[in-house]
Parts: structure tokens; sequence; C-alpha cells
């Protein structure tokens, strides 16, 4: 495969398939349900699919900064993760 190429694994993904991400809702009843999706999210999509998710969230009018049971938003959850730093970036342009 040629170095400018990115190699693509899987399936395409339907915009209806990443909207169903915006449907999960937390049980504990303490986490903001927009982290609760952008945790599922985050956890089952591809990063490009993400970087789409995060478009119809943001069209949804959702919060990117919501929190945890322990005040902690999505970018503090995952910010000491390996692949972190492309999404990360995602969250980054998303707030403009």
């Amino acid at each position: 495969m040629r170095k400018d190429k990115k190699q693509v694994i899987g399936d395409e993904i339907s915009d209806d398939y990443i909207k169903t991400f915006l449907q999960f809702e937390p049980a504990d009843g303490v986490t903001s349900p927009s982290l609760h999706k952008l945790v599922k999210a985050y956890r089952g999509l591809r990063v490009d699919d993400f970087e789409r998710f995060i478009g119809f969230f943001v069209e949804a009018g959702l919060d990117l900064d919501g929190k945890d049971e322990h005040g902690k938003t999505f970018v503090e959850q995952i910010a000491d993760q390996r692949n972190a730093a492309e999404y990360l970036e995602i969250i980054a342009k998303a707030r403009g």
C-alpha cells in the first residue's frame, strides 16, 4: 500500500448508525447524559466515524463538557490514554 493512502478497515458506517450513539442514556442517574454518549461513541467508533458523530452531537445541542460522578469531563477521562490525541483534537475543533 502506498504511504499516502489510508488503510480502511471494515465497511463504511452510515450516518443513521452513528446517530444511534446519541440515544444512549446513563444507568446511574449521576453521569451526564452528554458524557455518557461521548464515552459510548469513543469506545464504539473509529476516529473518522467519531468525528462525524461529534458533528451530530453538537448539532443536537449536547454538552461537550458533561461530567461524571467524580466531576471529570470526557477530555479529562481519556487524556492519558494512548490513542486519545486524535479524539482530543476532534473535541478541540468542535469547540471552535
